[in-house]
C-alpha cells in the first residue's frame, strides 16, 4: 500500500478541512448519544461511549471513508426489553456477539446482497430518513419560546450564508460556536445539551460483561444480537450506499460489515453499547468538507476530548444550535428531485419509493421500510418479466410440431409455460420444444419442463428438446429428471 493510496483514504482533502469536519460532527453526535442511551434505558455515557468507540474503530476497519458509525437510535430501540429484563451487562454481551455475527457476515460476502436493493428503495430510505430527521427536532423547537425560533432562525442563516463569504471553515461549526457564546453571554436559560443527561468526566476502560458465561446467556442475548446485527448492517449497507453517491466514490461493503463487527465488538468491551452507521452526521461531516478516514477518527477522538476535558463547555450548547444543524441535514439528505421524477419515472419504481417512505415514517423503522420496498420491487419485477414471455406454435406436414419459447422461464412463468402445451393433439407423432430464445432460472422453471416433456412421452409422442443455453442445461443436467434413464410421468400429475 503506497503513500498515494494512504493520502487518498485517510487525507483527500486539506487536513484542516478533514479535522473541522470531524469537530462539527462530533458536537452533533454529544446530545444524540444521550438521547439513544436514554431510549435504551441505560447511562448517557453508555451511548458516549459507544460512539467514540465505533467512530474510531470504523475509521480503521470500515470499509466507506467519510462515513460516521456511533450509537443510533434504531439500535437502541430494540435493546429496551433486553435491558429491562437483564440488565446492562446483557447489553454488553449482546454488543459482543453482534460484532462476532457481523463479521461473519462480512466474511461470506453479505454486503454483496445490496445489488438486490433497488435504486427506488434507497431513494425512499433517503427520503423517509431526512423526514425522521426533521421531526426529531420538533420538540426541541415547537412550544420552546420566541427565543429559541430566533436562536434556530440565525443558526440556519448562518449555515447558508456564511459559504457565500468564506468555505474556509464549516459553517455548522460556526453555527455551534457563535450561538453558544450568545447564549452563555445572554444568559437565554433555554434548553441546553446539560440538560439531557450528565457527561461522564472519567475515560472509559476495558471489561468483561457481567455476566455468567453460560449456554443460558447465549439464548437471552442471541435473539436480540441477531436482530441488532441485521438492522446494523443494514443501515450501515445504505449509508455507505448514499454516501458513495454523495462523493462520486466506491466503498467496499463487505469490509464494512466487517468493520462495523470489529467496533461493535470494541464497544462493547468498553463499556458501550452496539452501534451503526448514521446518515445525519454522514451528511453533516460531507457537507462539512470530509471525505477520508481522518474526519470519521477525529470525530471520535474530538468527542471524548469534549465530553471528558470541555464537558462544562460543551454542556452550555444550546439545543437550538444542533435544530438549526440537523434541520439542514434534513434538507441536504431529501432526494427533491425525486418529487419531479414521480411522473416521469415508472408508476411501479414510484409506488415503491413512496412505499418505503410510507412504512418507514408509520413505523419508523428503517429495516422494515427497506424489506418492504425490497418485496415490492420483487413482485413488481417478477411482474414485469411474464410480459416478455410467449410460446408461439407450428405444425409441420409431417405432423411434428414445434413450440418456440420466448422469455425467462422461472416461477412466476412455468405455469403459463406449461399450459402453452396441448398434450391431446390428435394425430401428433412428435414434439420438438424450441428453447433457443428462453432461459431457465429456478427448479420451478425446471419441474416445468420436466412435467412437459413426460407427459407428452406418457401420451406417445417422440420429444425433442433443443437449443438450451449452457446454463440452462446445466441446471437440466443437475436437477432434472425428463432426460434421466426410466423417468416417467407419474398418473394423477398435472
Amino acid at each position: 500500500m503506497n503513500f498515494a493510496h494512504l493520502r487518498s483514504e485517510w487525507v483527500p482533502n486539506t487536513v484542516t478541512r478533514e479535522l473541522l469536519a470531524g469537530a462539527v460532527v462530533a458536537l452533533a453526535l454529544i446530545p444524540e448519544a444521550i438521547a439513544f442511551s436514554i431510549i435504551a434505558g441505560v447511562d448517557p455515557k453508555v451511548g458516549l461511549y459507544a460512539s467514540f468507540c465505533i467512530a474510531v474503530v470504523t475509521a480503521f476497519a470500515g470499509g466507506r471513508p467519510a462515513m460516521i458509525s456511533a450509537a443510533t437510535g434504531a439500535m437502541a430501540l430494540l435493546m429496551v426489553e433486553l435491558v429491562k429484563a437483564h440488565g446492562v451487562g446483557y447489553l454488553y454481551a449482546a454488543t459482543i456477539l453482534t460484532g462476532l455475527l457481523q463479521i461473519v457476515a462480512g466474511a461470506l460476502h453479505l454486503g454483496n446482497l445490496m445489488r438486490f436493493v433497488s435504486r427506488s428503495v434507497v431513494t425512499g430510505f433517503v427520503n423517509a430518513l431526512a423526514i425522521l430527521i426533521f421531526l426529531a427536532q420538533m420538540p426541541e423547537l415547537l412550544g420552546q419560546g420566541t427565543t429559541v425560533y430566533v436562536m434556530t432562525t440565525i443558526g440556519l442563516g448562518i449555515i447558508y450564508g456564511l459559504p457565500y463569504l468564506t468555505k474556509a471553515v464549516p459553517a455548522p461549526l460556526v453555527t455551534i460556536v457563535l450561538l453558544t457564546a450568545i447564549s452563555m453571554s445572554f444568559g437565554l436559560g433555554i434548553h441546553k445539551v446539560g440538560d439531557m443527561g450528565a457527561l461522564p468526566s472519567d475515560l472509559p476502560w476495558v471489561a468483561l460483561p457481567q455476566v455468567p458465561f453460560t449456554i443460558e446467556t447465549l439464548g437471552i442475548i442471541l435473539p436480540t444480537a441477531l436482530t441488532l446485527t441485521m438492522v446494523g448492517l443494514l443501515e450501515s449497507l445504505m449509508t455507505a450506499a448514499i454516501v458513495d453517491e454523495m462523493t462520486d466514490t466506491t466503498s467496499n461493503k463487505n469490509r464494512e460489515c466487517a468493520g462495523q463487527g470489529v467496533a461493535n465488538i470494541t464497544s462493547g468491551f468498553f463499556g458501550g453499547m452496539a452501534g451503526c452507521a448514521m446518515i445525519g452526521q454522514s451528511v453533516i461531516n460531507v457537507s462539512s468538507g470530509g471525505r477520508g478516514r481522518l474526519s470519521t477518527l477525529f470525530s471520535g477522538v474530538f468527542l471524548l476530548f469534549l465530553i471528558v476535558v470541555l464537558g462544562p463547555y460543551v454542556a452550555q450548547v444550546p439545543m437550538a444550535s444542533l435544530v438549526a444543524v440537523m434541520i439542514m441535514v434534513s434538507i441536504n439528505t431529501f432526494q427533491w428531485k425525486s418529487l419531479r421524477t414521480l411522473v416521469t419515472h415508472p408508476k411501479a419504481s414510484s409506488v415503491v419509493m413512496l412505499g418505503t417512505v410510507a412504512v418507514v415514517i408509520a413505523t419508523h423503522d428503517l429495516a422494515k421500510g427497506v424489506l418492504f420496498g425490497v418485496i415490492l420491487s420483487g413482485l413488481f419485477f417478477a411482474h414485469k418479466v411474464t410480459k416478455f414471455f410467449a410460446v408461439r406454435s407450428s405444425r409441420s406436414e409431417r405432423d411434428v410440431r414445434t413450440y418456440q419459447v420466448i422469455g425467462q422461464i422461472f416461477f412466476a412463468t412455468a405455469e403459463a409455460f406449461h399450459a402453452a402445451f396441448d398434450f391431446r393433439e390428435e394425430a401428433l407423432k412428435g414434439v420438438v420444444i424450441d428453447l433457443q430464445a428462453a432461459h431457465f432460472w429456478d427448479i420451478s422453471a425446471i419441474n416445468a419442463l420436466d412435467r412437459v416433456v413426460l407427459k407428452l412421452r406418457h401420451h406417445g409422442i417422440t420429444v425433442d428438446v433443443v437449443g438450451m443455453n449452457e446454463a440452462t442445461a446445466t441446471m437440466v443436467e443437475r436437477i432434472g429428471t425428463h432426460d434421466k434413464p426410466g423417468a416417467t410421468f407419474a398418473v394423477g400429475g398435472h
